[in-house]
C-alpha cells in the first residue's frame, strides 16, 4: 500500500489570527485525532499534493516533532474563494480499533454482456468500508465476467474478506445496457419473422 511521509510542525497558538498567519505563510491547519491524543499542527501546502489530488488509497506517515503517526485522510477542506485546500483533518490508525475509510473500486474481467454488444455502465467509484488497519488496502477488486446483458452487480455481491461494507447493499456498482445499435438490429430480426 502507498505511503506518504508528511513533516509538520506542532501548533502552539490557536484560534482565527493564528490560523490566517498560517495560512498566509502557505501552511495548512491539520489535526490528527483517534489516537491516545489529539495532535494539532501545521505542514506547507505543497507537501498535501498527491496525498489530496488523487483517487487512490493512501496512508499518510506524518511526523511531528519527534513522533510519527501512522494516519489516513478523513476530511479536507477548501477555501471557498481561492479553492485553496484550507485544512485536514486525519484519524490515527491504532491497531485493534477498527476505522471506516473510503476504498477506490478497481473493475476487473471482460463482461459477457459487453461481448455480446452491451456498454458497461460504471455506477460507483468508491465504497465505504469498516476494517481493521491491518487489513486495508489500496482497492476493492470487483469481477465483472459473469455480468450479462442488461444485469448488475451490486454492493451486495461484492465479497470482501475482513473488511465490512457500510453501503447499503442494493446499490449497483456496475450494469451492461444494451445500445442503440444492439436494439435496432433486435428490432430488425423480430420483423423479418
Amino acid at each position: 500500500m502507498k505511503t506518504i511521509t508528511i513533516e509538520g510542525q506542532l501548533r502552539s497558538e490557536f484560534g482565527k489570527k493564528a490560523t490566517r498567519q498560517a495560512r498566509s505563510e502557505g501552511q495548512v491547519p491539520c489535526v490528527i485525532y483517534g489516537g491516545a491524543e489529539t495532535v494539532s499542527f501545521s505542514a506547507p501546502a505543497t507537501a498535501f499534493k498527491d496525498l489530496v489530488y488523487t483517487p487512490d488509497f493512501q496512508i499518510a506517515e506524518i511526523k511531528v516533532g519527534s513522533k510519527t503517526y501512522r494516519c489516513v485522510l478523513k476530511d479536507k477542506q477548501f477555501d471557498t474563494v481561492t479553492d485553496e485546500l484550507a485544512h485536514i483533518d486525519f484519524m490515527e490508525l491504532v491497531e485493534d480499533k477498527p476505522v471506516a475509510v473510503t476504498l477506490p473500486i478497481r473493475i476487473t474481467g471482460q463482461s459477457e454482456g459487453v461481448k455480446a454488444g452491451g456498454k458497461l455502465v460504471v455506477k460507483m467509484k468508491t465504497l465505504k468500508v469498516k476494517a481493521l488497519p491491518k487489513y486495508l488496502r489500496e482497492n476493492i477488486e470487483v469481477n465483472i465476467d459473469n455480468l450479462q446483458l442488461n444485469a448488475n452487480i451490486r454492493v451486495e455481491d461484492v465479497v470482501t474478506e475482513n473488511i465490512e461494507i457500510l453501503n447499503s447493499p442494493r446499490i449497483p456498482i456496475a450494469s451492461v445496457v444494451m445500445t442503440r445499435q444492439l436494439r435496432q438490429e433486435e428490432a430488425a430480426e423480430g420483423k423479418k419473422k
